[in-house]
Parts: C-alpha cells; sequence; structure tokens
C-alpha cells in the first residue's frame, strides 16, 4: 500500500504541476502584485505541507504514526479525491485564463469570473487544493497528512483574505454582492 502511494499520489501532483507551469505561461499582464513579504506567508506554509506529505521519513516522532489503518481501497479512495479537487482546480484554472495568476496580483483588463466552478465558491482553485491534500492526507494514512492539510487550510485562508481585499478594491459592489451569493471554499458553508 505504501508503495501504491509512492507511485500514485505524486504521479497526480506531477500531473497537475506540469499542467499548471505550461498554463501559467500564457497571462496577461500584471499591473500590481502583493509585496514578497505577503507572498512568503502562503508559499513557506504551503512548501512545509508538501514536504510533510512528500518526504518518506520525518525527523519528528509521531507524526509517522498512522491515523487510519493500512487498506488499499483507503489509498484509492485518497487518490480519487486528490484526482477530483486537482481537476476541480485544472477547471477553475481554463475559466480564469489569462487572468490567472499563483500570487494575489492585478492584471491588466481583470476581470471577475462568476460562472463554472466560480458560481459555487468563489475561491475553487483553493477548493480543489484543498480536497487534493485531504485525499492525499487520506492515502498516507499518517498524522502527518493532517498536519499538512492545516497548515495549507490555513495559509490559503490567509491568501484568500488578501485576495478578496483586491476583489473589493476592484469590482467593488459587483463583488460584494457575488460574495453574499457564493461561498469562499465550501458550498453553501463556508
Amino acid at each position: 500500500m505504501q508503495q501504491r502511494y509512492a507511485i500514485l499520489i505524486p504521479t497526480l501532483w506531477i500531473l497537475w504541476g506540469v499542467y499548471w507551469w505550461f498554463a501559467a505561461r500564457n497571462v496577461k499582464r500584471t499591473v500590481w502584485r502583493e509585496p514578497l513579504a505577503s507572498r512568503l506567508l502562503h508559499i513557506v506554509p504551503l512548501t512545509l505541507a508538501v514536504l510533510l506529505l512528500a518526504l518518506p521519513e520525518l525527523p519528528i516522532a509521531g507524526l509517522d504514526a498512522r491515523f487510519l489503518p493500512r487498506a488499499a481501497w483507503l489509498v484509492w479512495l485518497g487518490a480519487a479525491l486528490t484526482a477530483a479537487g486537482l481537476l476541480f482546480c485544472v477547471w477553475a484554472r481554463r475559466l480564469l485564463g489569462r487572468n490567472w495568476s499563483g500570487t494575489v496580483t492585478l492584471k491588466e483588463g481583470h476581470e471577475l469570473i462568476t460562472s463554472g466552478p466560480y458560481r459555487w465558491v468563489r475561491h475553487p482553485i483553493y477548493t480543489g487544493l484543498l480536497l487534493g491534500f485531504a485525499g492525499s492526507a487520506i492515502a498516507r494514512g499518517e498524522w502527518r497528512g493532517v498536519l499538512a492539510l492545516l497548515i495549507v487550510a490555513a495559509a490559503l485562508w490567509r491568501k484568500l483574505k488578501v485576495e478578496e481585499q483586491g476583489m473589493r478594491q476592484i469590482f467593488g459592489d459587483a463583488y460584494d454582492a457575488y460574495s453574499r451569493r457564493v461561498a469562499a471554499l465550501i458550498p453553501l458553508l463556508l
């Protein structure tokens, strides 16, 4: 089962990363970008979360203890959730088109997208990433996966708040109305 995890989950993330890298090459010109210090407040925690899930062994006692039993069906369930989350990210990214950026930015001719996955959640890429990390944590079955998921949730929540401030400045009442209609991360809940 550990061997399945070692191949399946990284393959899903690598395929997603390759797509993400290629898609990032065709974006609009950036007019404003959040300062480096602000970006590091979500980049560093996300990197730590990736390392928690990716490293074969950890030097911190207890994080490699299991919270789920070793079972092939849990690895497959985790892989399915990871794939679903990453595909949700890709769908959202495709709809954003040239407006997308990996950091909080204002693009030239920035548009407010409210269709596709954006009709269910305001930040579907973050929703997809959370689902992807949740699936990866289930597939790993160790406490380090839970910690990684909590770190990702905190980092993305912080980034979401920064992004929302910018969206309100750019789109004003239109974004306020959108945010009253559509949940931030979890449809109908949050």
